[in-house]
């Protein structure tokens, strides 16, 4: 068996699934689904060099993607076994969108800014992703329309959920989001109890973009497309 150079620059699924392990990540069908999901086809031309490190990529408009691990450990906390309806806050390009396709039974997914979500679309639909209905809006409210969901991945920070997502998870469902102004957060798994929102467990604090919209922050003008 030949072993990497010790400095090699990531280069495979492979290797993100590696770094993967490395950070905690146990759930077997998550990594298999980062296995088969090249990043290297969700980020732009420039950043392919680093697609499979775990890092995060910019991807214009002033975004940029959620670091593999910490993706991956949003995902995982939603214990997902392939029969759920998925709510994502946030496309970005795609790649969360496709694990989570992989994964669940359908996802609705909605991004606020037009192009980034026309490329996401290009990406899904290159790689035969058939399972996921992508929308263009304002994801703090949600996609009432798709309601209820098992699970809801939010994205982006806000410092508490928003009232139309927690309105929309199913019962015993689960919701996880960065819970914070933007910038240092807590990333929090909630559960969906008779009462509301109850917190299950803390993942880990972490840097997340800001939640925009109703019912998030307020729009900037640096944050239009």
């Amino acid at each position: 068996m030949v072993s990497r150079p010790w400095n090699a620059v990531p280069s495979s699924p492979e290797d993100l699934v590696r770094a993967l392990r490395a950070a905690g990540i146990r759930e077997e069908r998550l990594l298999e689904a980062v296995r088969t999901t090249p990043r290297a086809d969700f980020v732009p031309a420039g950043q392919v060099p680093a697609a499979y490190r775990d890092a995060p990529v910019p991807i214009g408009q002033g975004q940029v993607t959620t670091q593999p691990s910490l993706s991956a450990m949003m995902i995982e906390s939603l214990e997902l076994d392939g029969s759920e309806h998925v709510l994502e806050v946030g496309t970005g390009l795609g790649f969360q969108t496709a694990l989570l396709a992989r994964l669940a039974a359908d996802v609705v997914s909605i991004e606020m800014r037009p192009e980034i979500a026309e490329r996401a679309r290009t990406n899904l639909t290159g790689h035969g992703v058939r399972n996921v209905e992508l929308r263009v809006g304002d994801g703090s409210g949600g996609v009432p329309d798709r309601a209820p969901y098992d699970a809801v991945v939010v994205s982006a920070a806000f410092p508490e959920v928003p009232a139309p997502l927690v309105a929309q998870v199913r019962p015993a469902g689960r919701l996880v989001q960065p819970i914070g102004p933007g910038g240092q957060e807590q990333v929090v798994c909630f559960v969906r109890t008779a009462s509301g929102l109850e917190q299950w467990r803390v993942l880990t604090a972490a840097r997340f973009v800001r939640l925009r919209g109703r019912y998030g922050f307020a729009q900037d003008e640096a944050d239009l497309p």
